[in-house]
């Protein structure tokens, strides 16, 4: 089972605490400026990979599958191991004179053939985060892997034109218990003469974390969502997800076995039995229970009354808020109306 990265989000939430304390990490930009990374973007890059790979990873062959077929596979070798796959998407924020803060990001599509971005998937996208967050603006793009690749710099390249010097975020998905540092690098370009020839090359450049109250609340929750035990391999929700799917896996065989049993006593390759056949059909009968009228009375009264407290909180909390105006426009009308000698109307 794929895990969210826990490491980076305990990572994360050391760097969170630490305000404005910067990544130790060489750094040979020369354009002075001064970014600041906020939590969830490198959350989303995460969020985003694990579920690019588990949606490539191959379904898991089930016994009966693996046995059927391990006379025809014990003399071929296993298919050699995919490269991890890689993902992309653009950073937004806001640059304010020397400082670049960079708030939140989104997912592209990527051509592999043409080492591309969807351009016009990357324009709708802008258009939707434009009229949510008027303020930010495309800042860059992010991938993933463990360096910056030649392609890469095409697709820097194609940034361009929307901002004319664009920075490059790279999240190394392999995990290394003994790495202190976030595995997260921003990148520049830079242009520099090399053999005589003026060519754009990525520097990396430093960051400082950056976090609001919100933010430090929710990744310090979801870095201690871990089991009582200490134990980093899966989250409590990936455990009641675990149970759900062995309490579905057990039932699935147990029906199963029902199945082949009847089948094998219709066309007669074992006696038949009238005692467990009863038990069998009072077992049936409980399951079409839910499809009663009353339950379908019962479950439409409860919904309703659920609404209906739904709608009351709603009033009231309308109802608060108009008290609270009301009060607060007697008291500036009754200061006005004492200046004026004159008496609030409500």
């Amino acid at each position: 089972m794929l895990k969210p990265f826990p490491s980076i989000f305990r990572q994360i939430t050391e760097a969170a605490k630490g305000l404005g304390l910067e990544e130790n990490m060489a750094s040979s930009s020369s354009s002075g400026l001064t970014f600041k990374l906020h939590p969830l973007v490198i959350v989303n890059i995460s969020d985003h990979y694990t579920r690019i790979k588990s949606q490539s990873l191959p379904p898991p062959s089930t016994p009966h599958a693996a046995s059927a077929s391990n006379g025809a596979t014990s003399d071929s070798s296993s298919p050699p191991p995919q490269p991890p796959p890689r993902v992309f998407g653009c950073v937004i924020g806001v640059q304010r004179g020397r400082t670049v803060e960079i708030f939140n990001s989104f997912e592209l599509l990527y051509d592999p053939s043409t080492h591309s971005l969807d351009r016009a998937f990357l324009e709708k996208k802008q258009e939707l985060y434009k009229k949510v967050f008027p303020n930010f603006y495309i800042l860059g793009w992010y991938s993933t892997g463990s360096d910056a690749q030649e392609s890469d710099m095409q697709i820097h390249r194609d940034l361009m034109d929307i901002n004319e010097s664009p920075l490059y975020v790279l999240l190394n998905p392999s995990i290394n218990p003994a790495q202190k540092d976030l595995p997260v690098t921003i990148y520049e370009s830079e242009l520099h003469v090399i053999d005589g020839i003026p060519q754009l090359i990525f520097v990396q450049s430093s960051y400082t974390i950056e976090t609001v109250e919100a933010e430090r609340i929710s990744i310090d929750h979801v870095a201690h969502l871990k089991p009582s035990d200490g134990g980093s391999a899966a989250t409590q929700l990936a455990a009641h997800l675990t149970g759900i799917h062995s309490a579905i896996k057990m039932l699935n065989s147990r029906i199963r076995v029902l199945h082949h049993y009847l089948l094998a006593m219709q066309k007669g390759d074992i006696p038949c039995e009238n005692s467990l056949l009863r038990e069998v059909s009072s077992l049936l009968r409980r399951l079409p229970a839910i499809e009663s009228e009353k339950f379908q009375d019962d479950f439409l009264m409860e919904y309703n009354d659920t609404l209906l407290i739904s709608y009351l909180a709603m009033f009231t909390n309308c109802s608060s808020t108009m008290n609270e105006l009301v009060d607060k426009f007697n008291t500036a009308y009754d200061r006005h109306s004492r200046r004026g000698g004159r008496s609030a109307f409500i």
